[in-house]
């Protein structure tokens, strides 16, 4: 195969009447010896059609014919990623969290639009990304495209999914309310974000995605850890995208791969990682390893929404502290105490007056965390900076069955340098909760190279030792800080600690914005 121009393709052939006959326009050349040299028109239908004969590298006309619009330049792993999206209609993208799955998808789609392969994209995510990954992210790389978020009630998303938005982002519960509308809305591509969500085919959720998939209906799903729990967990998917290399029973699947010991136990065959595999195809995926152009360290924010009870009781807190403002003179003093309430009520739970601990309802920000935890390849570090949550999140995930271990300052330095130990070297321990201020200096925890801060901490210097515990000397992978935040202080404090600014010395500024 040889790249005439950014139109044509010269292929050397024993059989050119296979070519001519599906691609009418191809010209035969010439023959030496047998093999003839066919020109073939090179754009995307064509490349598609020689894919399916089963031509070895094919290229996608994404890399000679598109301009890569946006505030900064893919990596060359992303513009694998978009060409091989181009070229298949439905397919799994499982690069890993942090090499950039977003832009490779947002590069892909818009040049599908660009071609008018696709009128529009409807995206299904996690409620945390709908803004802070896939609206920003747009706004970035194809700020030329409309984009809407449908969220709120179901007049607003149905009115935005009747307009013109090119792209729309919806999270995974508001599809059903809206499926009909969706239908109607004439969506060429749908897009999955963190695509486990769909593993279980008995589910309401994944029989709406289901009635939305037509035949020309372009599909990319989208995770960093397939089927990470149990080989089961690929039947879902892999129905979806690819129904024809799985059996048609969920029962036909697990017979393939799992092995029945006793009547309620069943454990993985030996080559089931060969079924999961054939399973979940056509697939790309790049590990950070592989992605050596990647920075070091990526930050991320998830927007998790306050509970009805945290956001009841946050505003109340605010209109106190403002009545308290108007009374008297803030210092640093009271203004850092003060913030601190709004923080820790943000994080789920907060010290009264009297030192008693009263904890709130923070099931939306567990539930993220966990999704964050199930889509990362490697061990986890978890920052909580208040102690009295730090338990909570511990306890939650060792109940969803994620072994983990907790260090704070009430655990001695005996205790603590095992626990390092085995996070470091054993297998049995993925997740590690930690207060900040207990593991700032001196300890290399490069096992994990993804980190989650619960919430904020108020001093840079933590924050920065803090990311350093992974960010070392023998840290063989990129790594990721991921930000949960769902109240206005907490926004503007990672703000301030992303620009390394001294939070100590804008207490009071920051006190008196938070209470506007």
């Amino acid at each position: 195969m040889q790249i005439i121009d950014n139109r044509a393709l010269l292929l050397k052939v024993r059989n050119p009447d296979r070519i001519t006959t599906v691609i009418p326009k191809s010209k035969v050349l010439s023959e030496d010896d047998g093999v003839s040299e066919v020109l073939v028109n090179w754009d995307l239908e064509e490349a598609i059609v020689l894919k399916n004969l089963k031509f070895k590298d094919i290229p996608s006309p994404i890399n000679a014919l598109y301009k890569w619009p946006g505030l900064y330049k893919p990596f060359a792993h992303q513009k694998v990623t978009s060409s091989f999206l181009t070229m298949h209609r439905r397919s799994f993208c499982f690069n890993e969290q942090g090499t950039g799955k977003t832009g490779s998808v947002i590069w892909a789609s818009d040049y599908l639009l660009s071609r008018g392969i696709i009128k529009r994209v409807l995206v299904i995510c996690p409620l945390s990304i709908m803004d802070t990954a896939w609206r920003n992210e747009l706004f970035r790389l194809a700020m030329h495209r409309r984009v809407d978020v449908a969220y709120g009630k179901p007049e607003k998303r149905r009115e935005i999914i009747a307009g013109d938005a090119e792209y729309v982002i919806i999270n995974y519960d508001g599809v059903e309310i809206v499926a009909n509308d969706i239908l109607k809305g004439k969506f060429d591509l749908i897009v999955i974000d963190e695509a486990n969500a769909y593993k279980n085919p008995s589910t309401r959720r994944w029989k709406v995605l289901s009635n939305l998939i037509k035949p020309n209906t372009w599909l990319w799903m989208l995770t960093g850890t397939p089927a990470s729990q149990s080989p089961l967990d690929a039947y879902g998917i892999a129905k979806l995208v690819n129904p024809e290399g799985i059996p048609r029973f969920f029962g036909g699947f697990r017979d393939q791969v799992m092995h029945k010991i006793t009547q309620f136990k069943w454990v993985p065959k030996l080559d089931s990682e060969q079924v999961v595999h054939r399973a979940l195809q056509p697939a790309i995926r790049f590990t950070k390893e592989q992605c050596l152009d990647l920075p070091e360290m990526t930050y991320v924010t998830r927007d998790v929404p306050l509970t009805a009870q945290q956001q009841k009781y946050y505003e109340l807190l605010r209109r106190r502290l403002i009545v308290q403002a108007a009374g008297e003179e803030i210092t640093t003093v009271n203004a850092a105490a003060n913030l601190n309430k709004l923080l820790q009520l943000s994080g789920g739970a907060v010290y009264s007056d009297t030192g008693e601990v009263v904890q709130f309802d923070a099931s939306n920000r567990l539930a993220v965390l966990r999704e964050v935890i199930e889509e990362s390849s490697h061990k986890v570090l978890v920052f909580v900076p208040y102690r009295h949550a730090i338990e909570v999140v511990a306890e939650d995930l060792r109940k969803h069955g994620c072994p983990t271990a907790v260090i704070h300052g009430g655990v001695s330095v005996g205790k603590r340098s095992e626990i390092f130990e085995r996070f470091q070297t054993k297998d049995d321990l993925r997740v590690l909760v930690i207060q900040p201020q207990a593991a700032s200096h001196g300890v290399t925890l490069h096992a994990a190279n993804t980190i989650v801060y619960w919430s904020p901490v108020m001093s840079v210097e933590t924050y920065l030792q803090a990311n350093a515990r992974v960010h070392r000397a023998g840290q063989k992978n990129p790594s990721v800080v991921v930000h949960l935040q769902g109240s206005g202080v907490e926004r503007r404090m990672y703000k301030m600690l992303e620009n390394k600014m001294d939070i100590h010395n804008r207490i009071i500024d920051l006190y008196g914005e938070m209470l506007k």
